[in-house]
């Protein structure tokens, strides 16, 4: 059964996704059936070119010199774009001078490597959630203002995993209704008008959900799983006659339960929505919003995080702390993490709405209770799986990693 925390390693034990309703079930796994039967008669054709992207904050820096250093590793490793975070912080309407000087060394490197700069902009951890109008006003304007100061930066992503208490509260409303999607909606719509205004060739990202979660008010971690979101999300937007979108693509974080499990599992029969899982995902946004000014057929995806933890060999533990944490209990051998990329890049490369493929770090997370899934560790070394990852890479910007039978992937010969 299903856990439903995001990063499953990350903080504590998942729970199992549950009270799903039977219908609902039935429905929805009549629809995976058939949109997979129907893909399944297309004739095998190759994989379509794919942005390989790495989420690593490392680079942001204010020495120059360490941030370029950072970001050429990055490329060197594979990565042709780079997703780094920005936060808004209660009242705030602009960056500040640091996060100003922070973020051009991060532009100035990426532009020396040739790699695309995405920008997540969110609030931190649920406590300083923009509930109010106003908030989400300054919120909007704080994002409006990084447009304005980097040019160069014409991705953003809007906020990160509302559907969990950890980022976002309240998730439910009097009655159990879902709080939390209509509330960001409203965040999204305001940063998506905001951005707009700076610059029409600005793509706005929403979404950024976790890929797994229990729909169930009360719990001492209340959650929203990405299915029971979007329909809400779809909801709350059609409610507000909104005659205007509200993105241009859509985002989410398909990572497995845990490391251990392959990116090719599927989760037709629950809520939970991994790569593989895309003929679900595609489903739901254009449910969600056919009939709108939103587009929902076609929209673009980003899986804008994803990882596969490995274990520390005895000879890089002196570059961690936290030793004795338990987080890493399902990390795998680094061959594997390197078939695990490989397996979803090339799942991807299938996906036609899908653009990018974003491996959760460069470098791993120092702290143990936090993410190891990096191509390097945390000294810097690379990890034997950067071989195989650094030409899965390659292979899947030529377009030449896969061939595709419908929206799965036939391994080559």
């Amino acid at each position: 059964m299903e856990g439903h925390c995001a990063r499953p390693a990350r903080r504590g034990s998942c729970r199992g996704d549950r009270d799903r309703l039977h219908a609902w079930r039935r429905r929805q796994h009549d629809d995976y059936e058939r949109l997979g039967n129907d893909q399944r008669r297309r004739e095998i054709r190759p994989g379509h070119r794919l942005i390989v992207a790495t989420v690593d904050d490392a680079v942001r820096q204010s020495d120059p010199k360490v941030a370029a250093q950072l970001m050429k590793i990055s490329h060197d490793a594979g990565f042709d774009a780079i997703l780094v975070s920005s936060m808004w912080k209660p009242g705030a309407k602009a960056p500040s001078a640091q996060e100003r000087l922070t973020l051009g060394n991060v532009v100035k490197a990426a532009d020396t490597e040739g790699m695309r700069v995405f920008v997540f902009v969110w609030h931190g951890l649920s406590g300083t959630t923009p509930r109010t109008v106003r908030a989400r006003g300054q919120f909007a304007a704080y994002a409006a203002s990084l447009a304005r100061a980097f040019p160069q930066i014409r991705d953003f992503v809007v906020g990160n995993e509302p559907n969990l208490n950890t980022f976002w509260m309240p998730q439910f409303g009097p009655g159990g209704r879902d709080a939390a999607a209509s509330s960001y909606l409203d965040l999204l719509a305001r940063t998506y008008d905001a951005l707009k205004a700076v610059s029409p060739e600005i793509q706005v990202i929403g979404g950024a959900l976790a890929p797994r979660g229990s729909d169930r008010p009360g719990t001492r971690r209340d959650t929203h799983s990405p299915t029971k979101f979007i329909e809400d999300l779809g909801a709350a937007y059609r409610a507000s006659h909104r005659s205007t979108p509200i993105m241009d693509a859509f985002a989410i974080h398909p990572y497995m339960r845990t490391s251990k499990l392959p990116p090719t599992d599927t989760h037709a029969a629950s809520t939970t929505i991994t790569v593989g899982d895309y003929p679900k995902l595609v489903t739901l946004l254009a449910r969600a919003f056919t009939g709108t000014p939103q587009r929902g057929p076609g929209l673009p995806v980003y899986y804008t995080e994803f990882g596969v933890q490995t274990r520390v060999p005895a000879a890089h533990r002196h570059a961690y702390t936290d030793l004795q944490s338990p987080s890493a209990i399902d990390a795998v051998d680094p061959l594997t993490q390197a078939r695990y990329y490989r397996e979803a890049l090339a799942l991807a490369a299938c996906q036609p709405t899908v653009k990018g493929l974003f491996v959760f770090h460069t470098f791993d997370e120092p702290d143990l209770a936090g993410w190891q899934s990096g191509l390097y560790y945390a000294d810097q070394q690379p990890k034997p799986s950067l071989p195989a990852f650094r030409k899965a890479a390659a292979e899947a910007r030529a377009a030449s990693l896969t061939h595709c039978s419908g929206v799965t992937f036939v391994p080559k010969k």
